[in-house]
């Protein structure tokens, strides 16, 4: 086995997933030594990490009196041993109680009483409880009991009596308890009435691969950390355990990782503990309930009423299983893999023929297939064909997570190697398009050694398309083409998309080089253009490398050609490319809707991969419009299905357009919210795409602060380092560019950088380019005669174009140049639009700097209350996502991370949600979503 990480000094690693927790037991530590006690009880299946927390308390109870004792199975028939392991460092304490408190406490060390005491029963609690505060009086003190259902009986009731007197004293308790012991292994709920309960569930995926993380450095492969996080299934031991257990080819992604904790594990030694205690037929329901699959429900119902209750009742209280409508399942608290790796091969075998003969018995033999298969060895020709038609019909329905399933165990049971590594890449496929590109990839790895031929080749393309989705795209883009290389002669379409890939992940890489070399290759390889999406990808590559040359001019006519052939497509991808073309040339109308088409035509096909990716280009079609709400909720989804899917560059390009939504609207804090949960990412896989998005976000949130001189070294960042490269977004920024160059003072560089945007916005013919333009020039003209007719025909333009959030900004900027000229009364009627605007588009700080600006125009409130119309509209796409997750329960902070935005943003929608739908509270709220 490997040894963990060693790349830095062992140091005392953090406690992941647990913030929350740790600050309500802070908390009462510091309420504590206020002279406000506790008693608490954390509860939490085995390895939730109840010890860790508690180790976590101790380390921040600085000047507190340390007290500790832990539970022991050998211990728990000895009348008091827990009590006298916590008050043992008191002992010279003792002699300072009243005489008859010191007397109660002497069984406590084995000693007799010197006289009998009618209530002895009440006066050894009472004398634990006064020893406790006396010491307290010292300093404050924190009790910490592990394990405190393995307590003698005594020994709990003594601590959880004077738990329950803590308050006005200067003690906490802090409990643990295994909630899922079996009842005649755990105390009766009753005795922890009185104190506060916390508890510990599993731990989120980002927590998860934080433990991983601490265990094997930052290194790690992503597909690595991913597979240990399924089969930990969010316990902190079991993933310490499974990190531990990895071999070198392991965790170097050449072999598979492991698939349960290790046997000799602390978690499997639990849980054969619990095993060991059963009887036969009980062992075989626990058996029964990790063989069978979620969809096996019907299947253990059927089986467990066959064969009586007695057994299933005996394994239900074993803690290791539940049994309900749904069918015997394991329990939610119990990592099923430690079951299956600590259950005999027989009685899983056997738990496997039941199912296959109740399967039988009720007709569903794909089910008795599927259970057959578990028990098989190869060569099994017959099983073999039978999952591949299993797999065949699941692809149809678009359950591609039981095609994966079906088709990796048929190549686990093929006799020929051929058959083994086509089957494989199939299985790849299906992960990839279920979303578990962790299992694609090892299957993939697997397949590869087997593989000749165009099998190669088609391993190659798929670990590309792969990589460019969620590893380094310069590194898919190298794959990729060596790949549409080796396609060329014999498969010139496939060629062609594996090129337009190419050349996709060039684009996110903001390698301008590469991808003109791609769109050179694309030229000689991809021959006759027989097929329509030769013709699609050719004028693709035309025209995105004219436009990333900066030959607009040239761009135009191919982008103008592809969003025809986009339109005139059934091909999600056509049309994905046709709105990348169209949203180039600042068609916002057309690049949405067919950006939206393409989802849709993904959808239809039952293949998702491609979705995200559509959606980007709808969400930021959306936001060049103006309809920012719309916007929004189009990137909230594409984040939702990028993430379901595991397309972690794809949720990155959602969260830079979501960033960059937020701070358009003056939302600083959500904007800097969102750049920061994406940075790290940006930067480790070398984003430049995302990372130009992100830069222009950032910059737009110094110039809503009013910071123009950081918003203007933001945007020279820009044409530094990847981001340089992405043309489209540096010419599409360059009018926030120009603002802030004119504040600081530098016009030359915005002219010069205005002279660029012309040249693009000509080529396009997009009116709202143009009206941009104009605002641009009124900031940079040299008379007031030219500045105020500027300004006016933006205005003018930004009508035309329907270009709501444009047009607020540029009457925002008017307004104040016609009050720094005195002309007060014109800046008013400007301005009152520009709020109305920006009130209806939901920017509230651009409203609020609009409204401060209309004030100092001389426009005063005559003390009437201005209800605006963000009182009288329906909810938001946001909203409506808030909204629906405070019914389900979530708190601020949990709809904070979920969302991508800060605290202050969610208090800010919730109260106009309330104030919309006319409620007063989160339970009144709830109500409406039931």
């Amino acid at each position: 086995m490997l040894a963990v990480w060693d790349g830095t000094p062992a140091q005392p690693r953090p406690v992941r997933g647990r913030a929350g927790e740790l600050a309500v037991l802070t908390g009462l530590l510091d309420a504590a030594a206020d002279g406000d006690g506790a008693g608490v009880v954390l509860t939490g299946a085995p390895g939730t990490g109840k010890t860790t927390l508690l180790d976590a308390v101790i380390g921040r109870a600085d000047g507190f009196e340390i007290l500790r004792a832990t539970g022991s199975a050998a211990e728990s028939a000895v009348r008091l041993a827990g009590v006298e392991q916590v008050l043992r460092p008191l002992h010279d304490l003792v002699a300072a109680l009243p005489g008859d408190r010191a007397e109660a406490l002497r069984p406590v060390w084995g000693l007799p009483t010197c006289e009998a005491d009618e209530h002895g029963r009440l006066s050894l609690p009472a004398a634990v409880s006064a020893l406790l505060d006396h010491a307290a009086r010292r300093r404050p003190t924190l009790i910490c009991v592990d394990s405190a259902h393995l307590l003698d009986g005594e020994s709990l009731s003594v601590l959880t009596f004077a738990a329950r007197r803590a308050r006005h004293t200067r003690v906490l308790f802090v409990f643990t308890l295994d909630h899922t012991a079996a009842p005649g292994a755990r105390p009766d709920p009753s005795v922890w009435a009185g104190l506060t309960g916390i508890r510990l569930g599993g731990l989120s995926d980002e927590a998860a691969h934080e433990v991983l993380r601490d265990r094997l450095g930052p290194s790690l492969s992503r597909d690595v950390t991913d597979a240990l996080i399924d089969a930990g299934c969010g316990n902190p031991l079991a993933l310490v355990e499974l990190a531990g257990s990895l071999s070198a080819d392991q965790l170097c992604g050449r072999a598979a990782p492991p698939a349960s904790p290790p046997p000799g594990g602390r978690l499997c030694r639990t849980v054969k503990r619990r095993l060991s205690v059963l009887s036969s037929t009980a062992r075989g329901m626990v058996a029964l309930a990790v063989a069978a699959t979620g969809s096996d429900g019907v299947l253990t119902h059927h089986i467990a009423d066959r064969e009586g209750t007695a057994a299933l009742e005996e394994a239900v209280r074993s803690g290791l299983v539940v049994a309900d409508a749904a069918g015997v399942r394991p329990s939610a608290d119990i990592v099923p893999s430690a079951v299956l790796a600590t259950l005999l091969p027989a009685e899983i075998e056997a738990a496997h023929r039941r199912l296959v003969e109740a399967a039988e018995a009720r007709g569903e033999h794909d089910r008795a297939v599927w259970h057959r298969a578990a028990t098989a060895t190869a060569p099994a020709p017959e099983v073999v064909r039978q999952l591949d038609r299993i797999a065949v019909r699941a692809r149809a329905e678009a359950a591609y997570d039981r095609a994966a399933a079906a088709g990796e165990r048929a190549a686990e049971l093929s006799g020929d190697v051929t058959g083994r590594a086509h089957r494989l890449v199939a299985a790849a496929t299906d992960h990839w398009a279920s979303g578990r590109p962790q299992r694609a990839r090892t299957a993939l790895r697997r397949a590869s050694p087997l593989a000749v031929g165009d099998l190669r080749v088609r391993i190659g393309r798929l670990a590309g398309e792969i990589e460019l989705r969620r590893g380094n795209p310069s590194v898919a883009a190298a794959e990729l083409v060596t790949t549409a290389r080796r396609l060329a002669p014999t498969h010139s379409a496939l060629a062609a998309t594996t090129l337009m890939l190419a050349g996709e992940a060039s684009f996110v890489a903001g390698d301008n080089t590469r991808y003109c070399l791609t769109a050179r290759d694309a030229a000689t390889l991809c021959g006759p253009r027989r097929w329509p999406m030769t013709l699609v990808v050719t004028e693709h590559f035309t025209a995105m490398s004219a436009t990333f040359r900066g030959q607009h001019t040239a761009a135009a006519a191919p982008l103008r050609r592809l969003v025809e052939l986009g339109e005139a497509s059934s091909d999600p991808t056509a049309k994905t490319l046709a709105s990348q073309a169209a949203f180039t040339l600042g068609d916002a109308g057309r690049a949405r809707g067919l950006a939206l088409d393409a989802a849709a035509h993904a959808r239809t096909l039952g293949d998702e991969s491609g979705v995200p990716w559509a959606l980007v280009y709808a969400a930021l079609s959306a936001l060049l419009s103006g309809r920012f709400a719309t916007a929004t909720g189009t990137a909230l989804d594409g984040l939702s299905i990028a993430r379901a899917l595991g397309q972690s560059n794809s949720a990155i390009d959602h969260i830079a357009v979501l960033a960059m939504l937020a701070a358009l609207q003056g939302d600083g804090d959500t904007a800097l919210t969102r750049l920061e949960a994406a940075n790290s990412e940006l930067a480790e896989r070398g984003l430049g795409r995302p990372g130009a998005l992100a830069t222009w976000a950032a910059a737009c949130v110094e110039l809503s602060n009013d910071r123009p001189a950081e918003a203007f070294d933001r945007f020279r960042r820009m044409s530094a380092g990847p981001a340089r490269h992405c043309a489209p977004l540096r010419v599409m920024a360059v009018p926030h560019f120009v603002e802030a160059a004119v504040r600081c003072g530098e016009r030359e560089v915005a002219r010069r950088a205005l002279t660029t945007f012309e040249q693009w916005a000509a080529t396009t013919g997009g009116t709202a380019r143009a009206a941009l333009a104009h605002r641009c020039h009124a900031l940079l003209a040299d008379h007031d005669g030219e500045a105020s007719a500027r300004f006016t025909e933006a205005i003018r333009l930004h009508r035309d174009a329907d270009a709501p959030y444009d047009l607020a900004v540029t009457e925002l900027l008017y307004a104040t140049w016609l009050r720094r000229r005195r002309n007060p009364g014109k800046a008013r009627e400007v301005l009152r639009e520009a709020v109305h605007l920006f009130d209806e588009l939901g920017a509230t700080q651009w409203v609020r700097r609009a409204s401060r600006e209309l004030r100092a125009c001389g426009h005063r409130d005559r003390g009437t209350s201005q209800r605006t119309s963000i009182h009288r509209r329906s909810l938001s796409p946001q909203q409506e996502r808030i909204a629906q997750l405070v019914a389900e329960g979530a708190t601020n902070k949990e709809i904070a991370a979920q969302l991508f935005i800060s605290h202050r943003t969610v208090d800010h929608h919730l109260r106009n949600i309330f104030a919309k739908l006319d409620v007063r509270s989160r339970v009144e709220l709830a109500a409406r979503y039931r």
